[in-house]
């Protein structure tokens, strides 16, 4: 992750993340060790429209869609989570540790 913009090194982490798997703003700023879990969330804003980045899949510290309003319509992060066999219920990840993907642990 050297020598690329931010926006570009969040989104190469976000390309990583499994199908069927989460993470979140904060594991990928700590693995990036710049900026904050805002900064991931602001990087993230602006990928949407790019179907190579999986934005869905990426959460905050408890699971929640906090991106969900950031989609096309409301329920469309949820439907793509669904579609890869992650259960959401009331916009929060169900099992939320056992699907939870850190790259720092992962990618290291």
């Amino acid at each position: 992750m050297k020598e690329q913009p931010y926006f570009e090194q969040v989104y190469e982490v976000t390309r990583l993340c499994p199908e069927g798997r989460v993470t979140t703003y904060g594991a990928i700023a700590d693995f990036l060790a710049l900026g904050s879990a805002r900064m991931v969330g602001w990087a993230l804003r602006h990928s949407f429209s790019s179907e190579a980045i999986p934005a869905h899949r990426v959460v905050n510290g408890k699971g929640v869609l906090s991106g969900r309003h950031q989609f096309p319509s409301p329920t469309m992060m949820a439907e793509l989570l669904e579609s890869e066999g992650v259960e959401v219920k009331d916009d929060k990840v169900q099992d939320f540790k056992k699907r939870l993907w850190l790259p720092s642990e992962e990618l290291l």
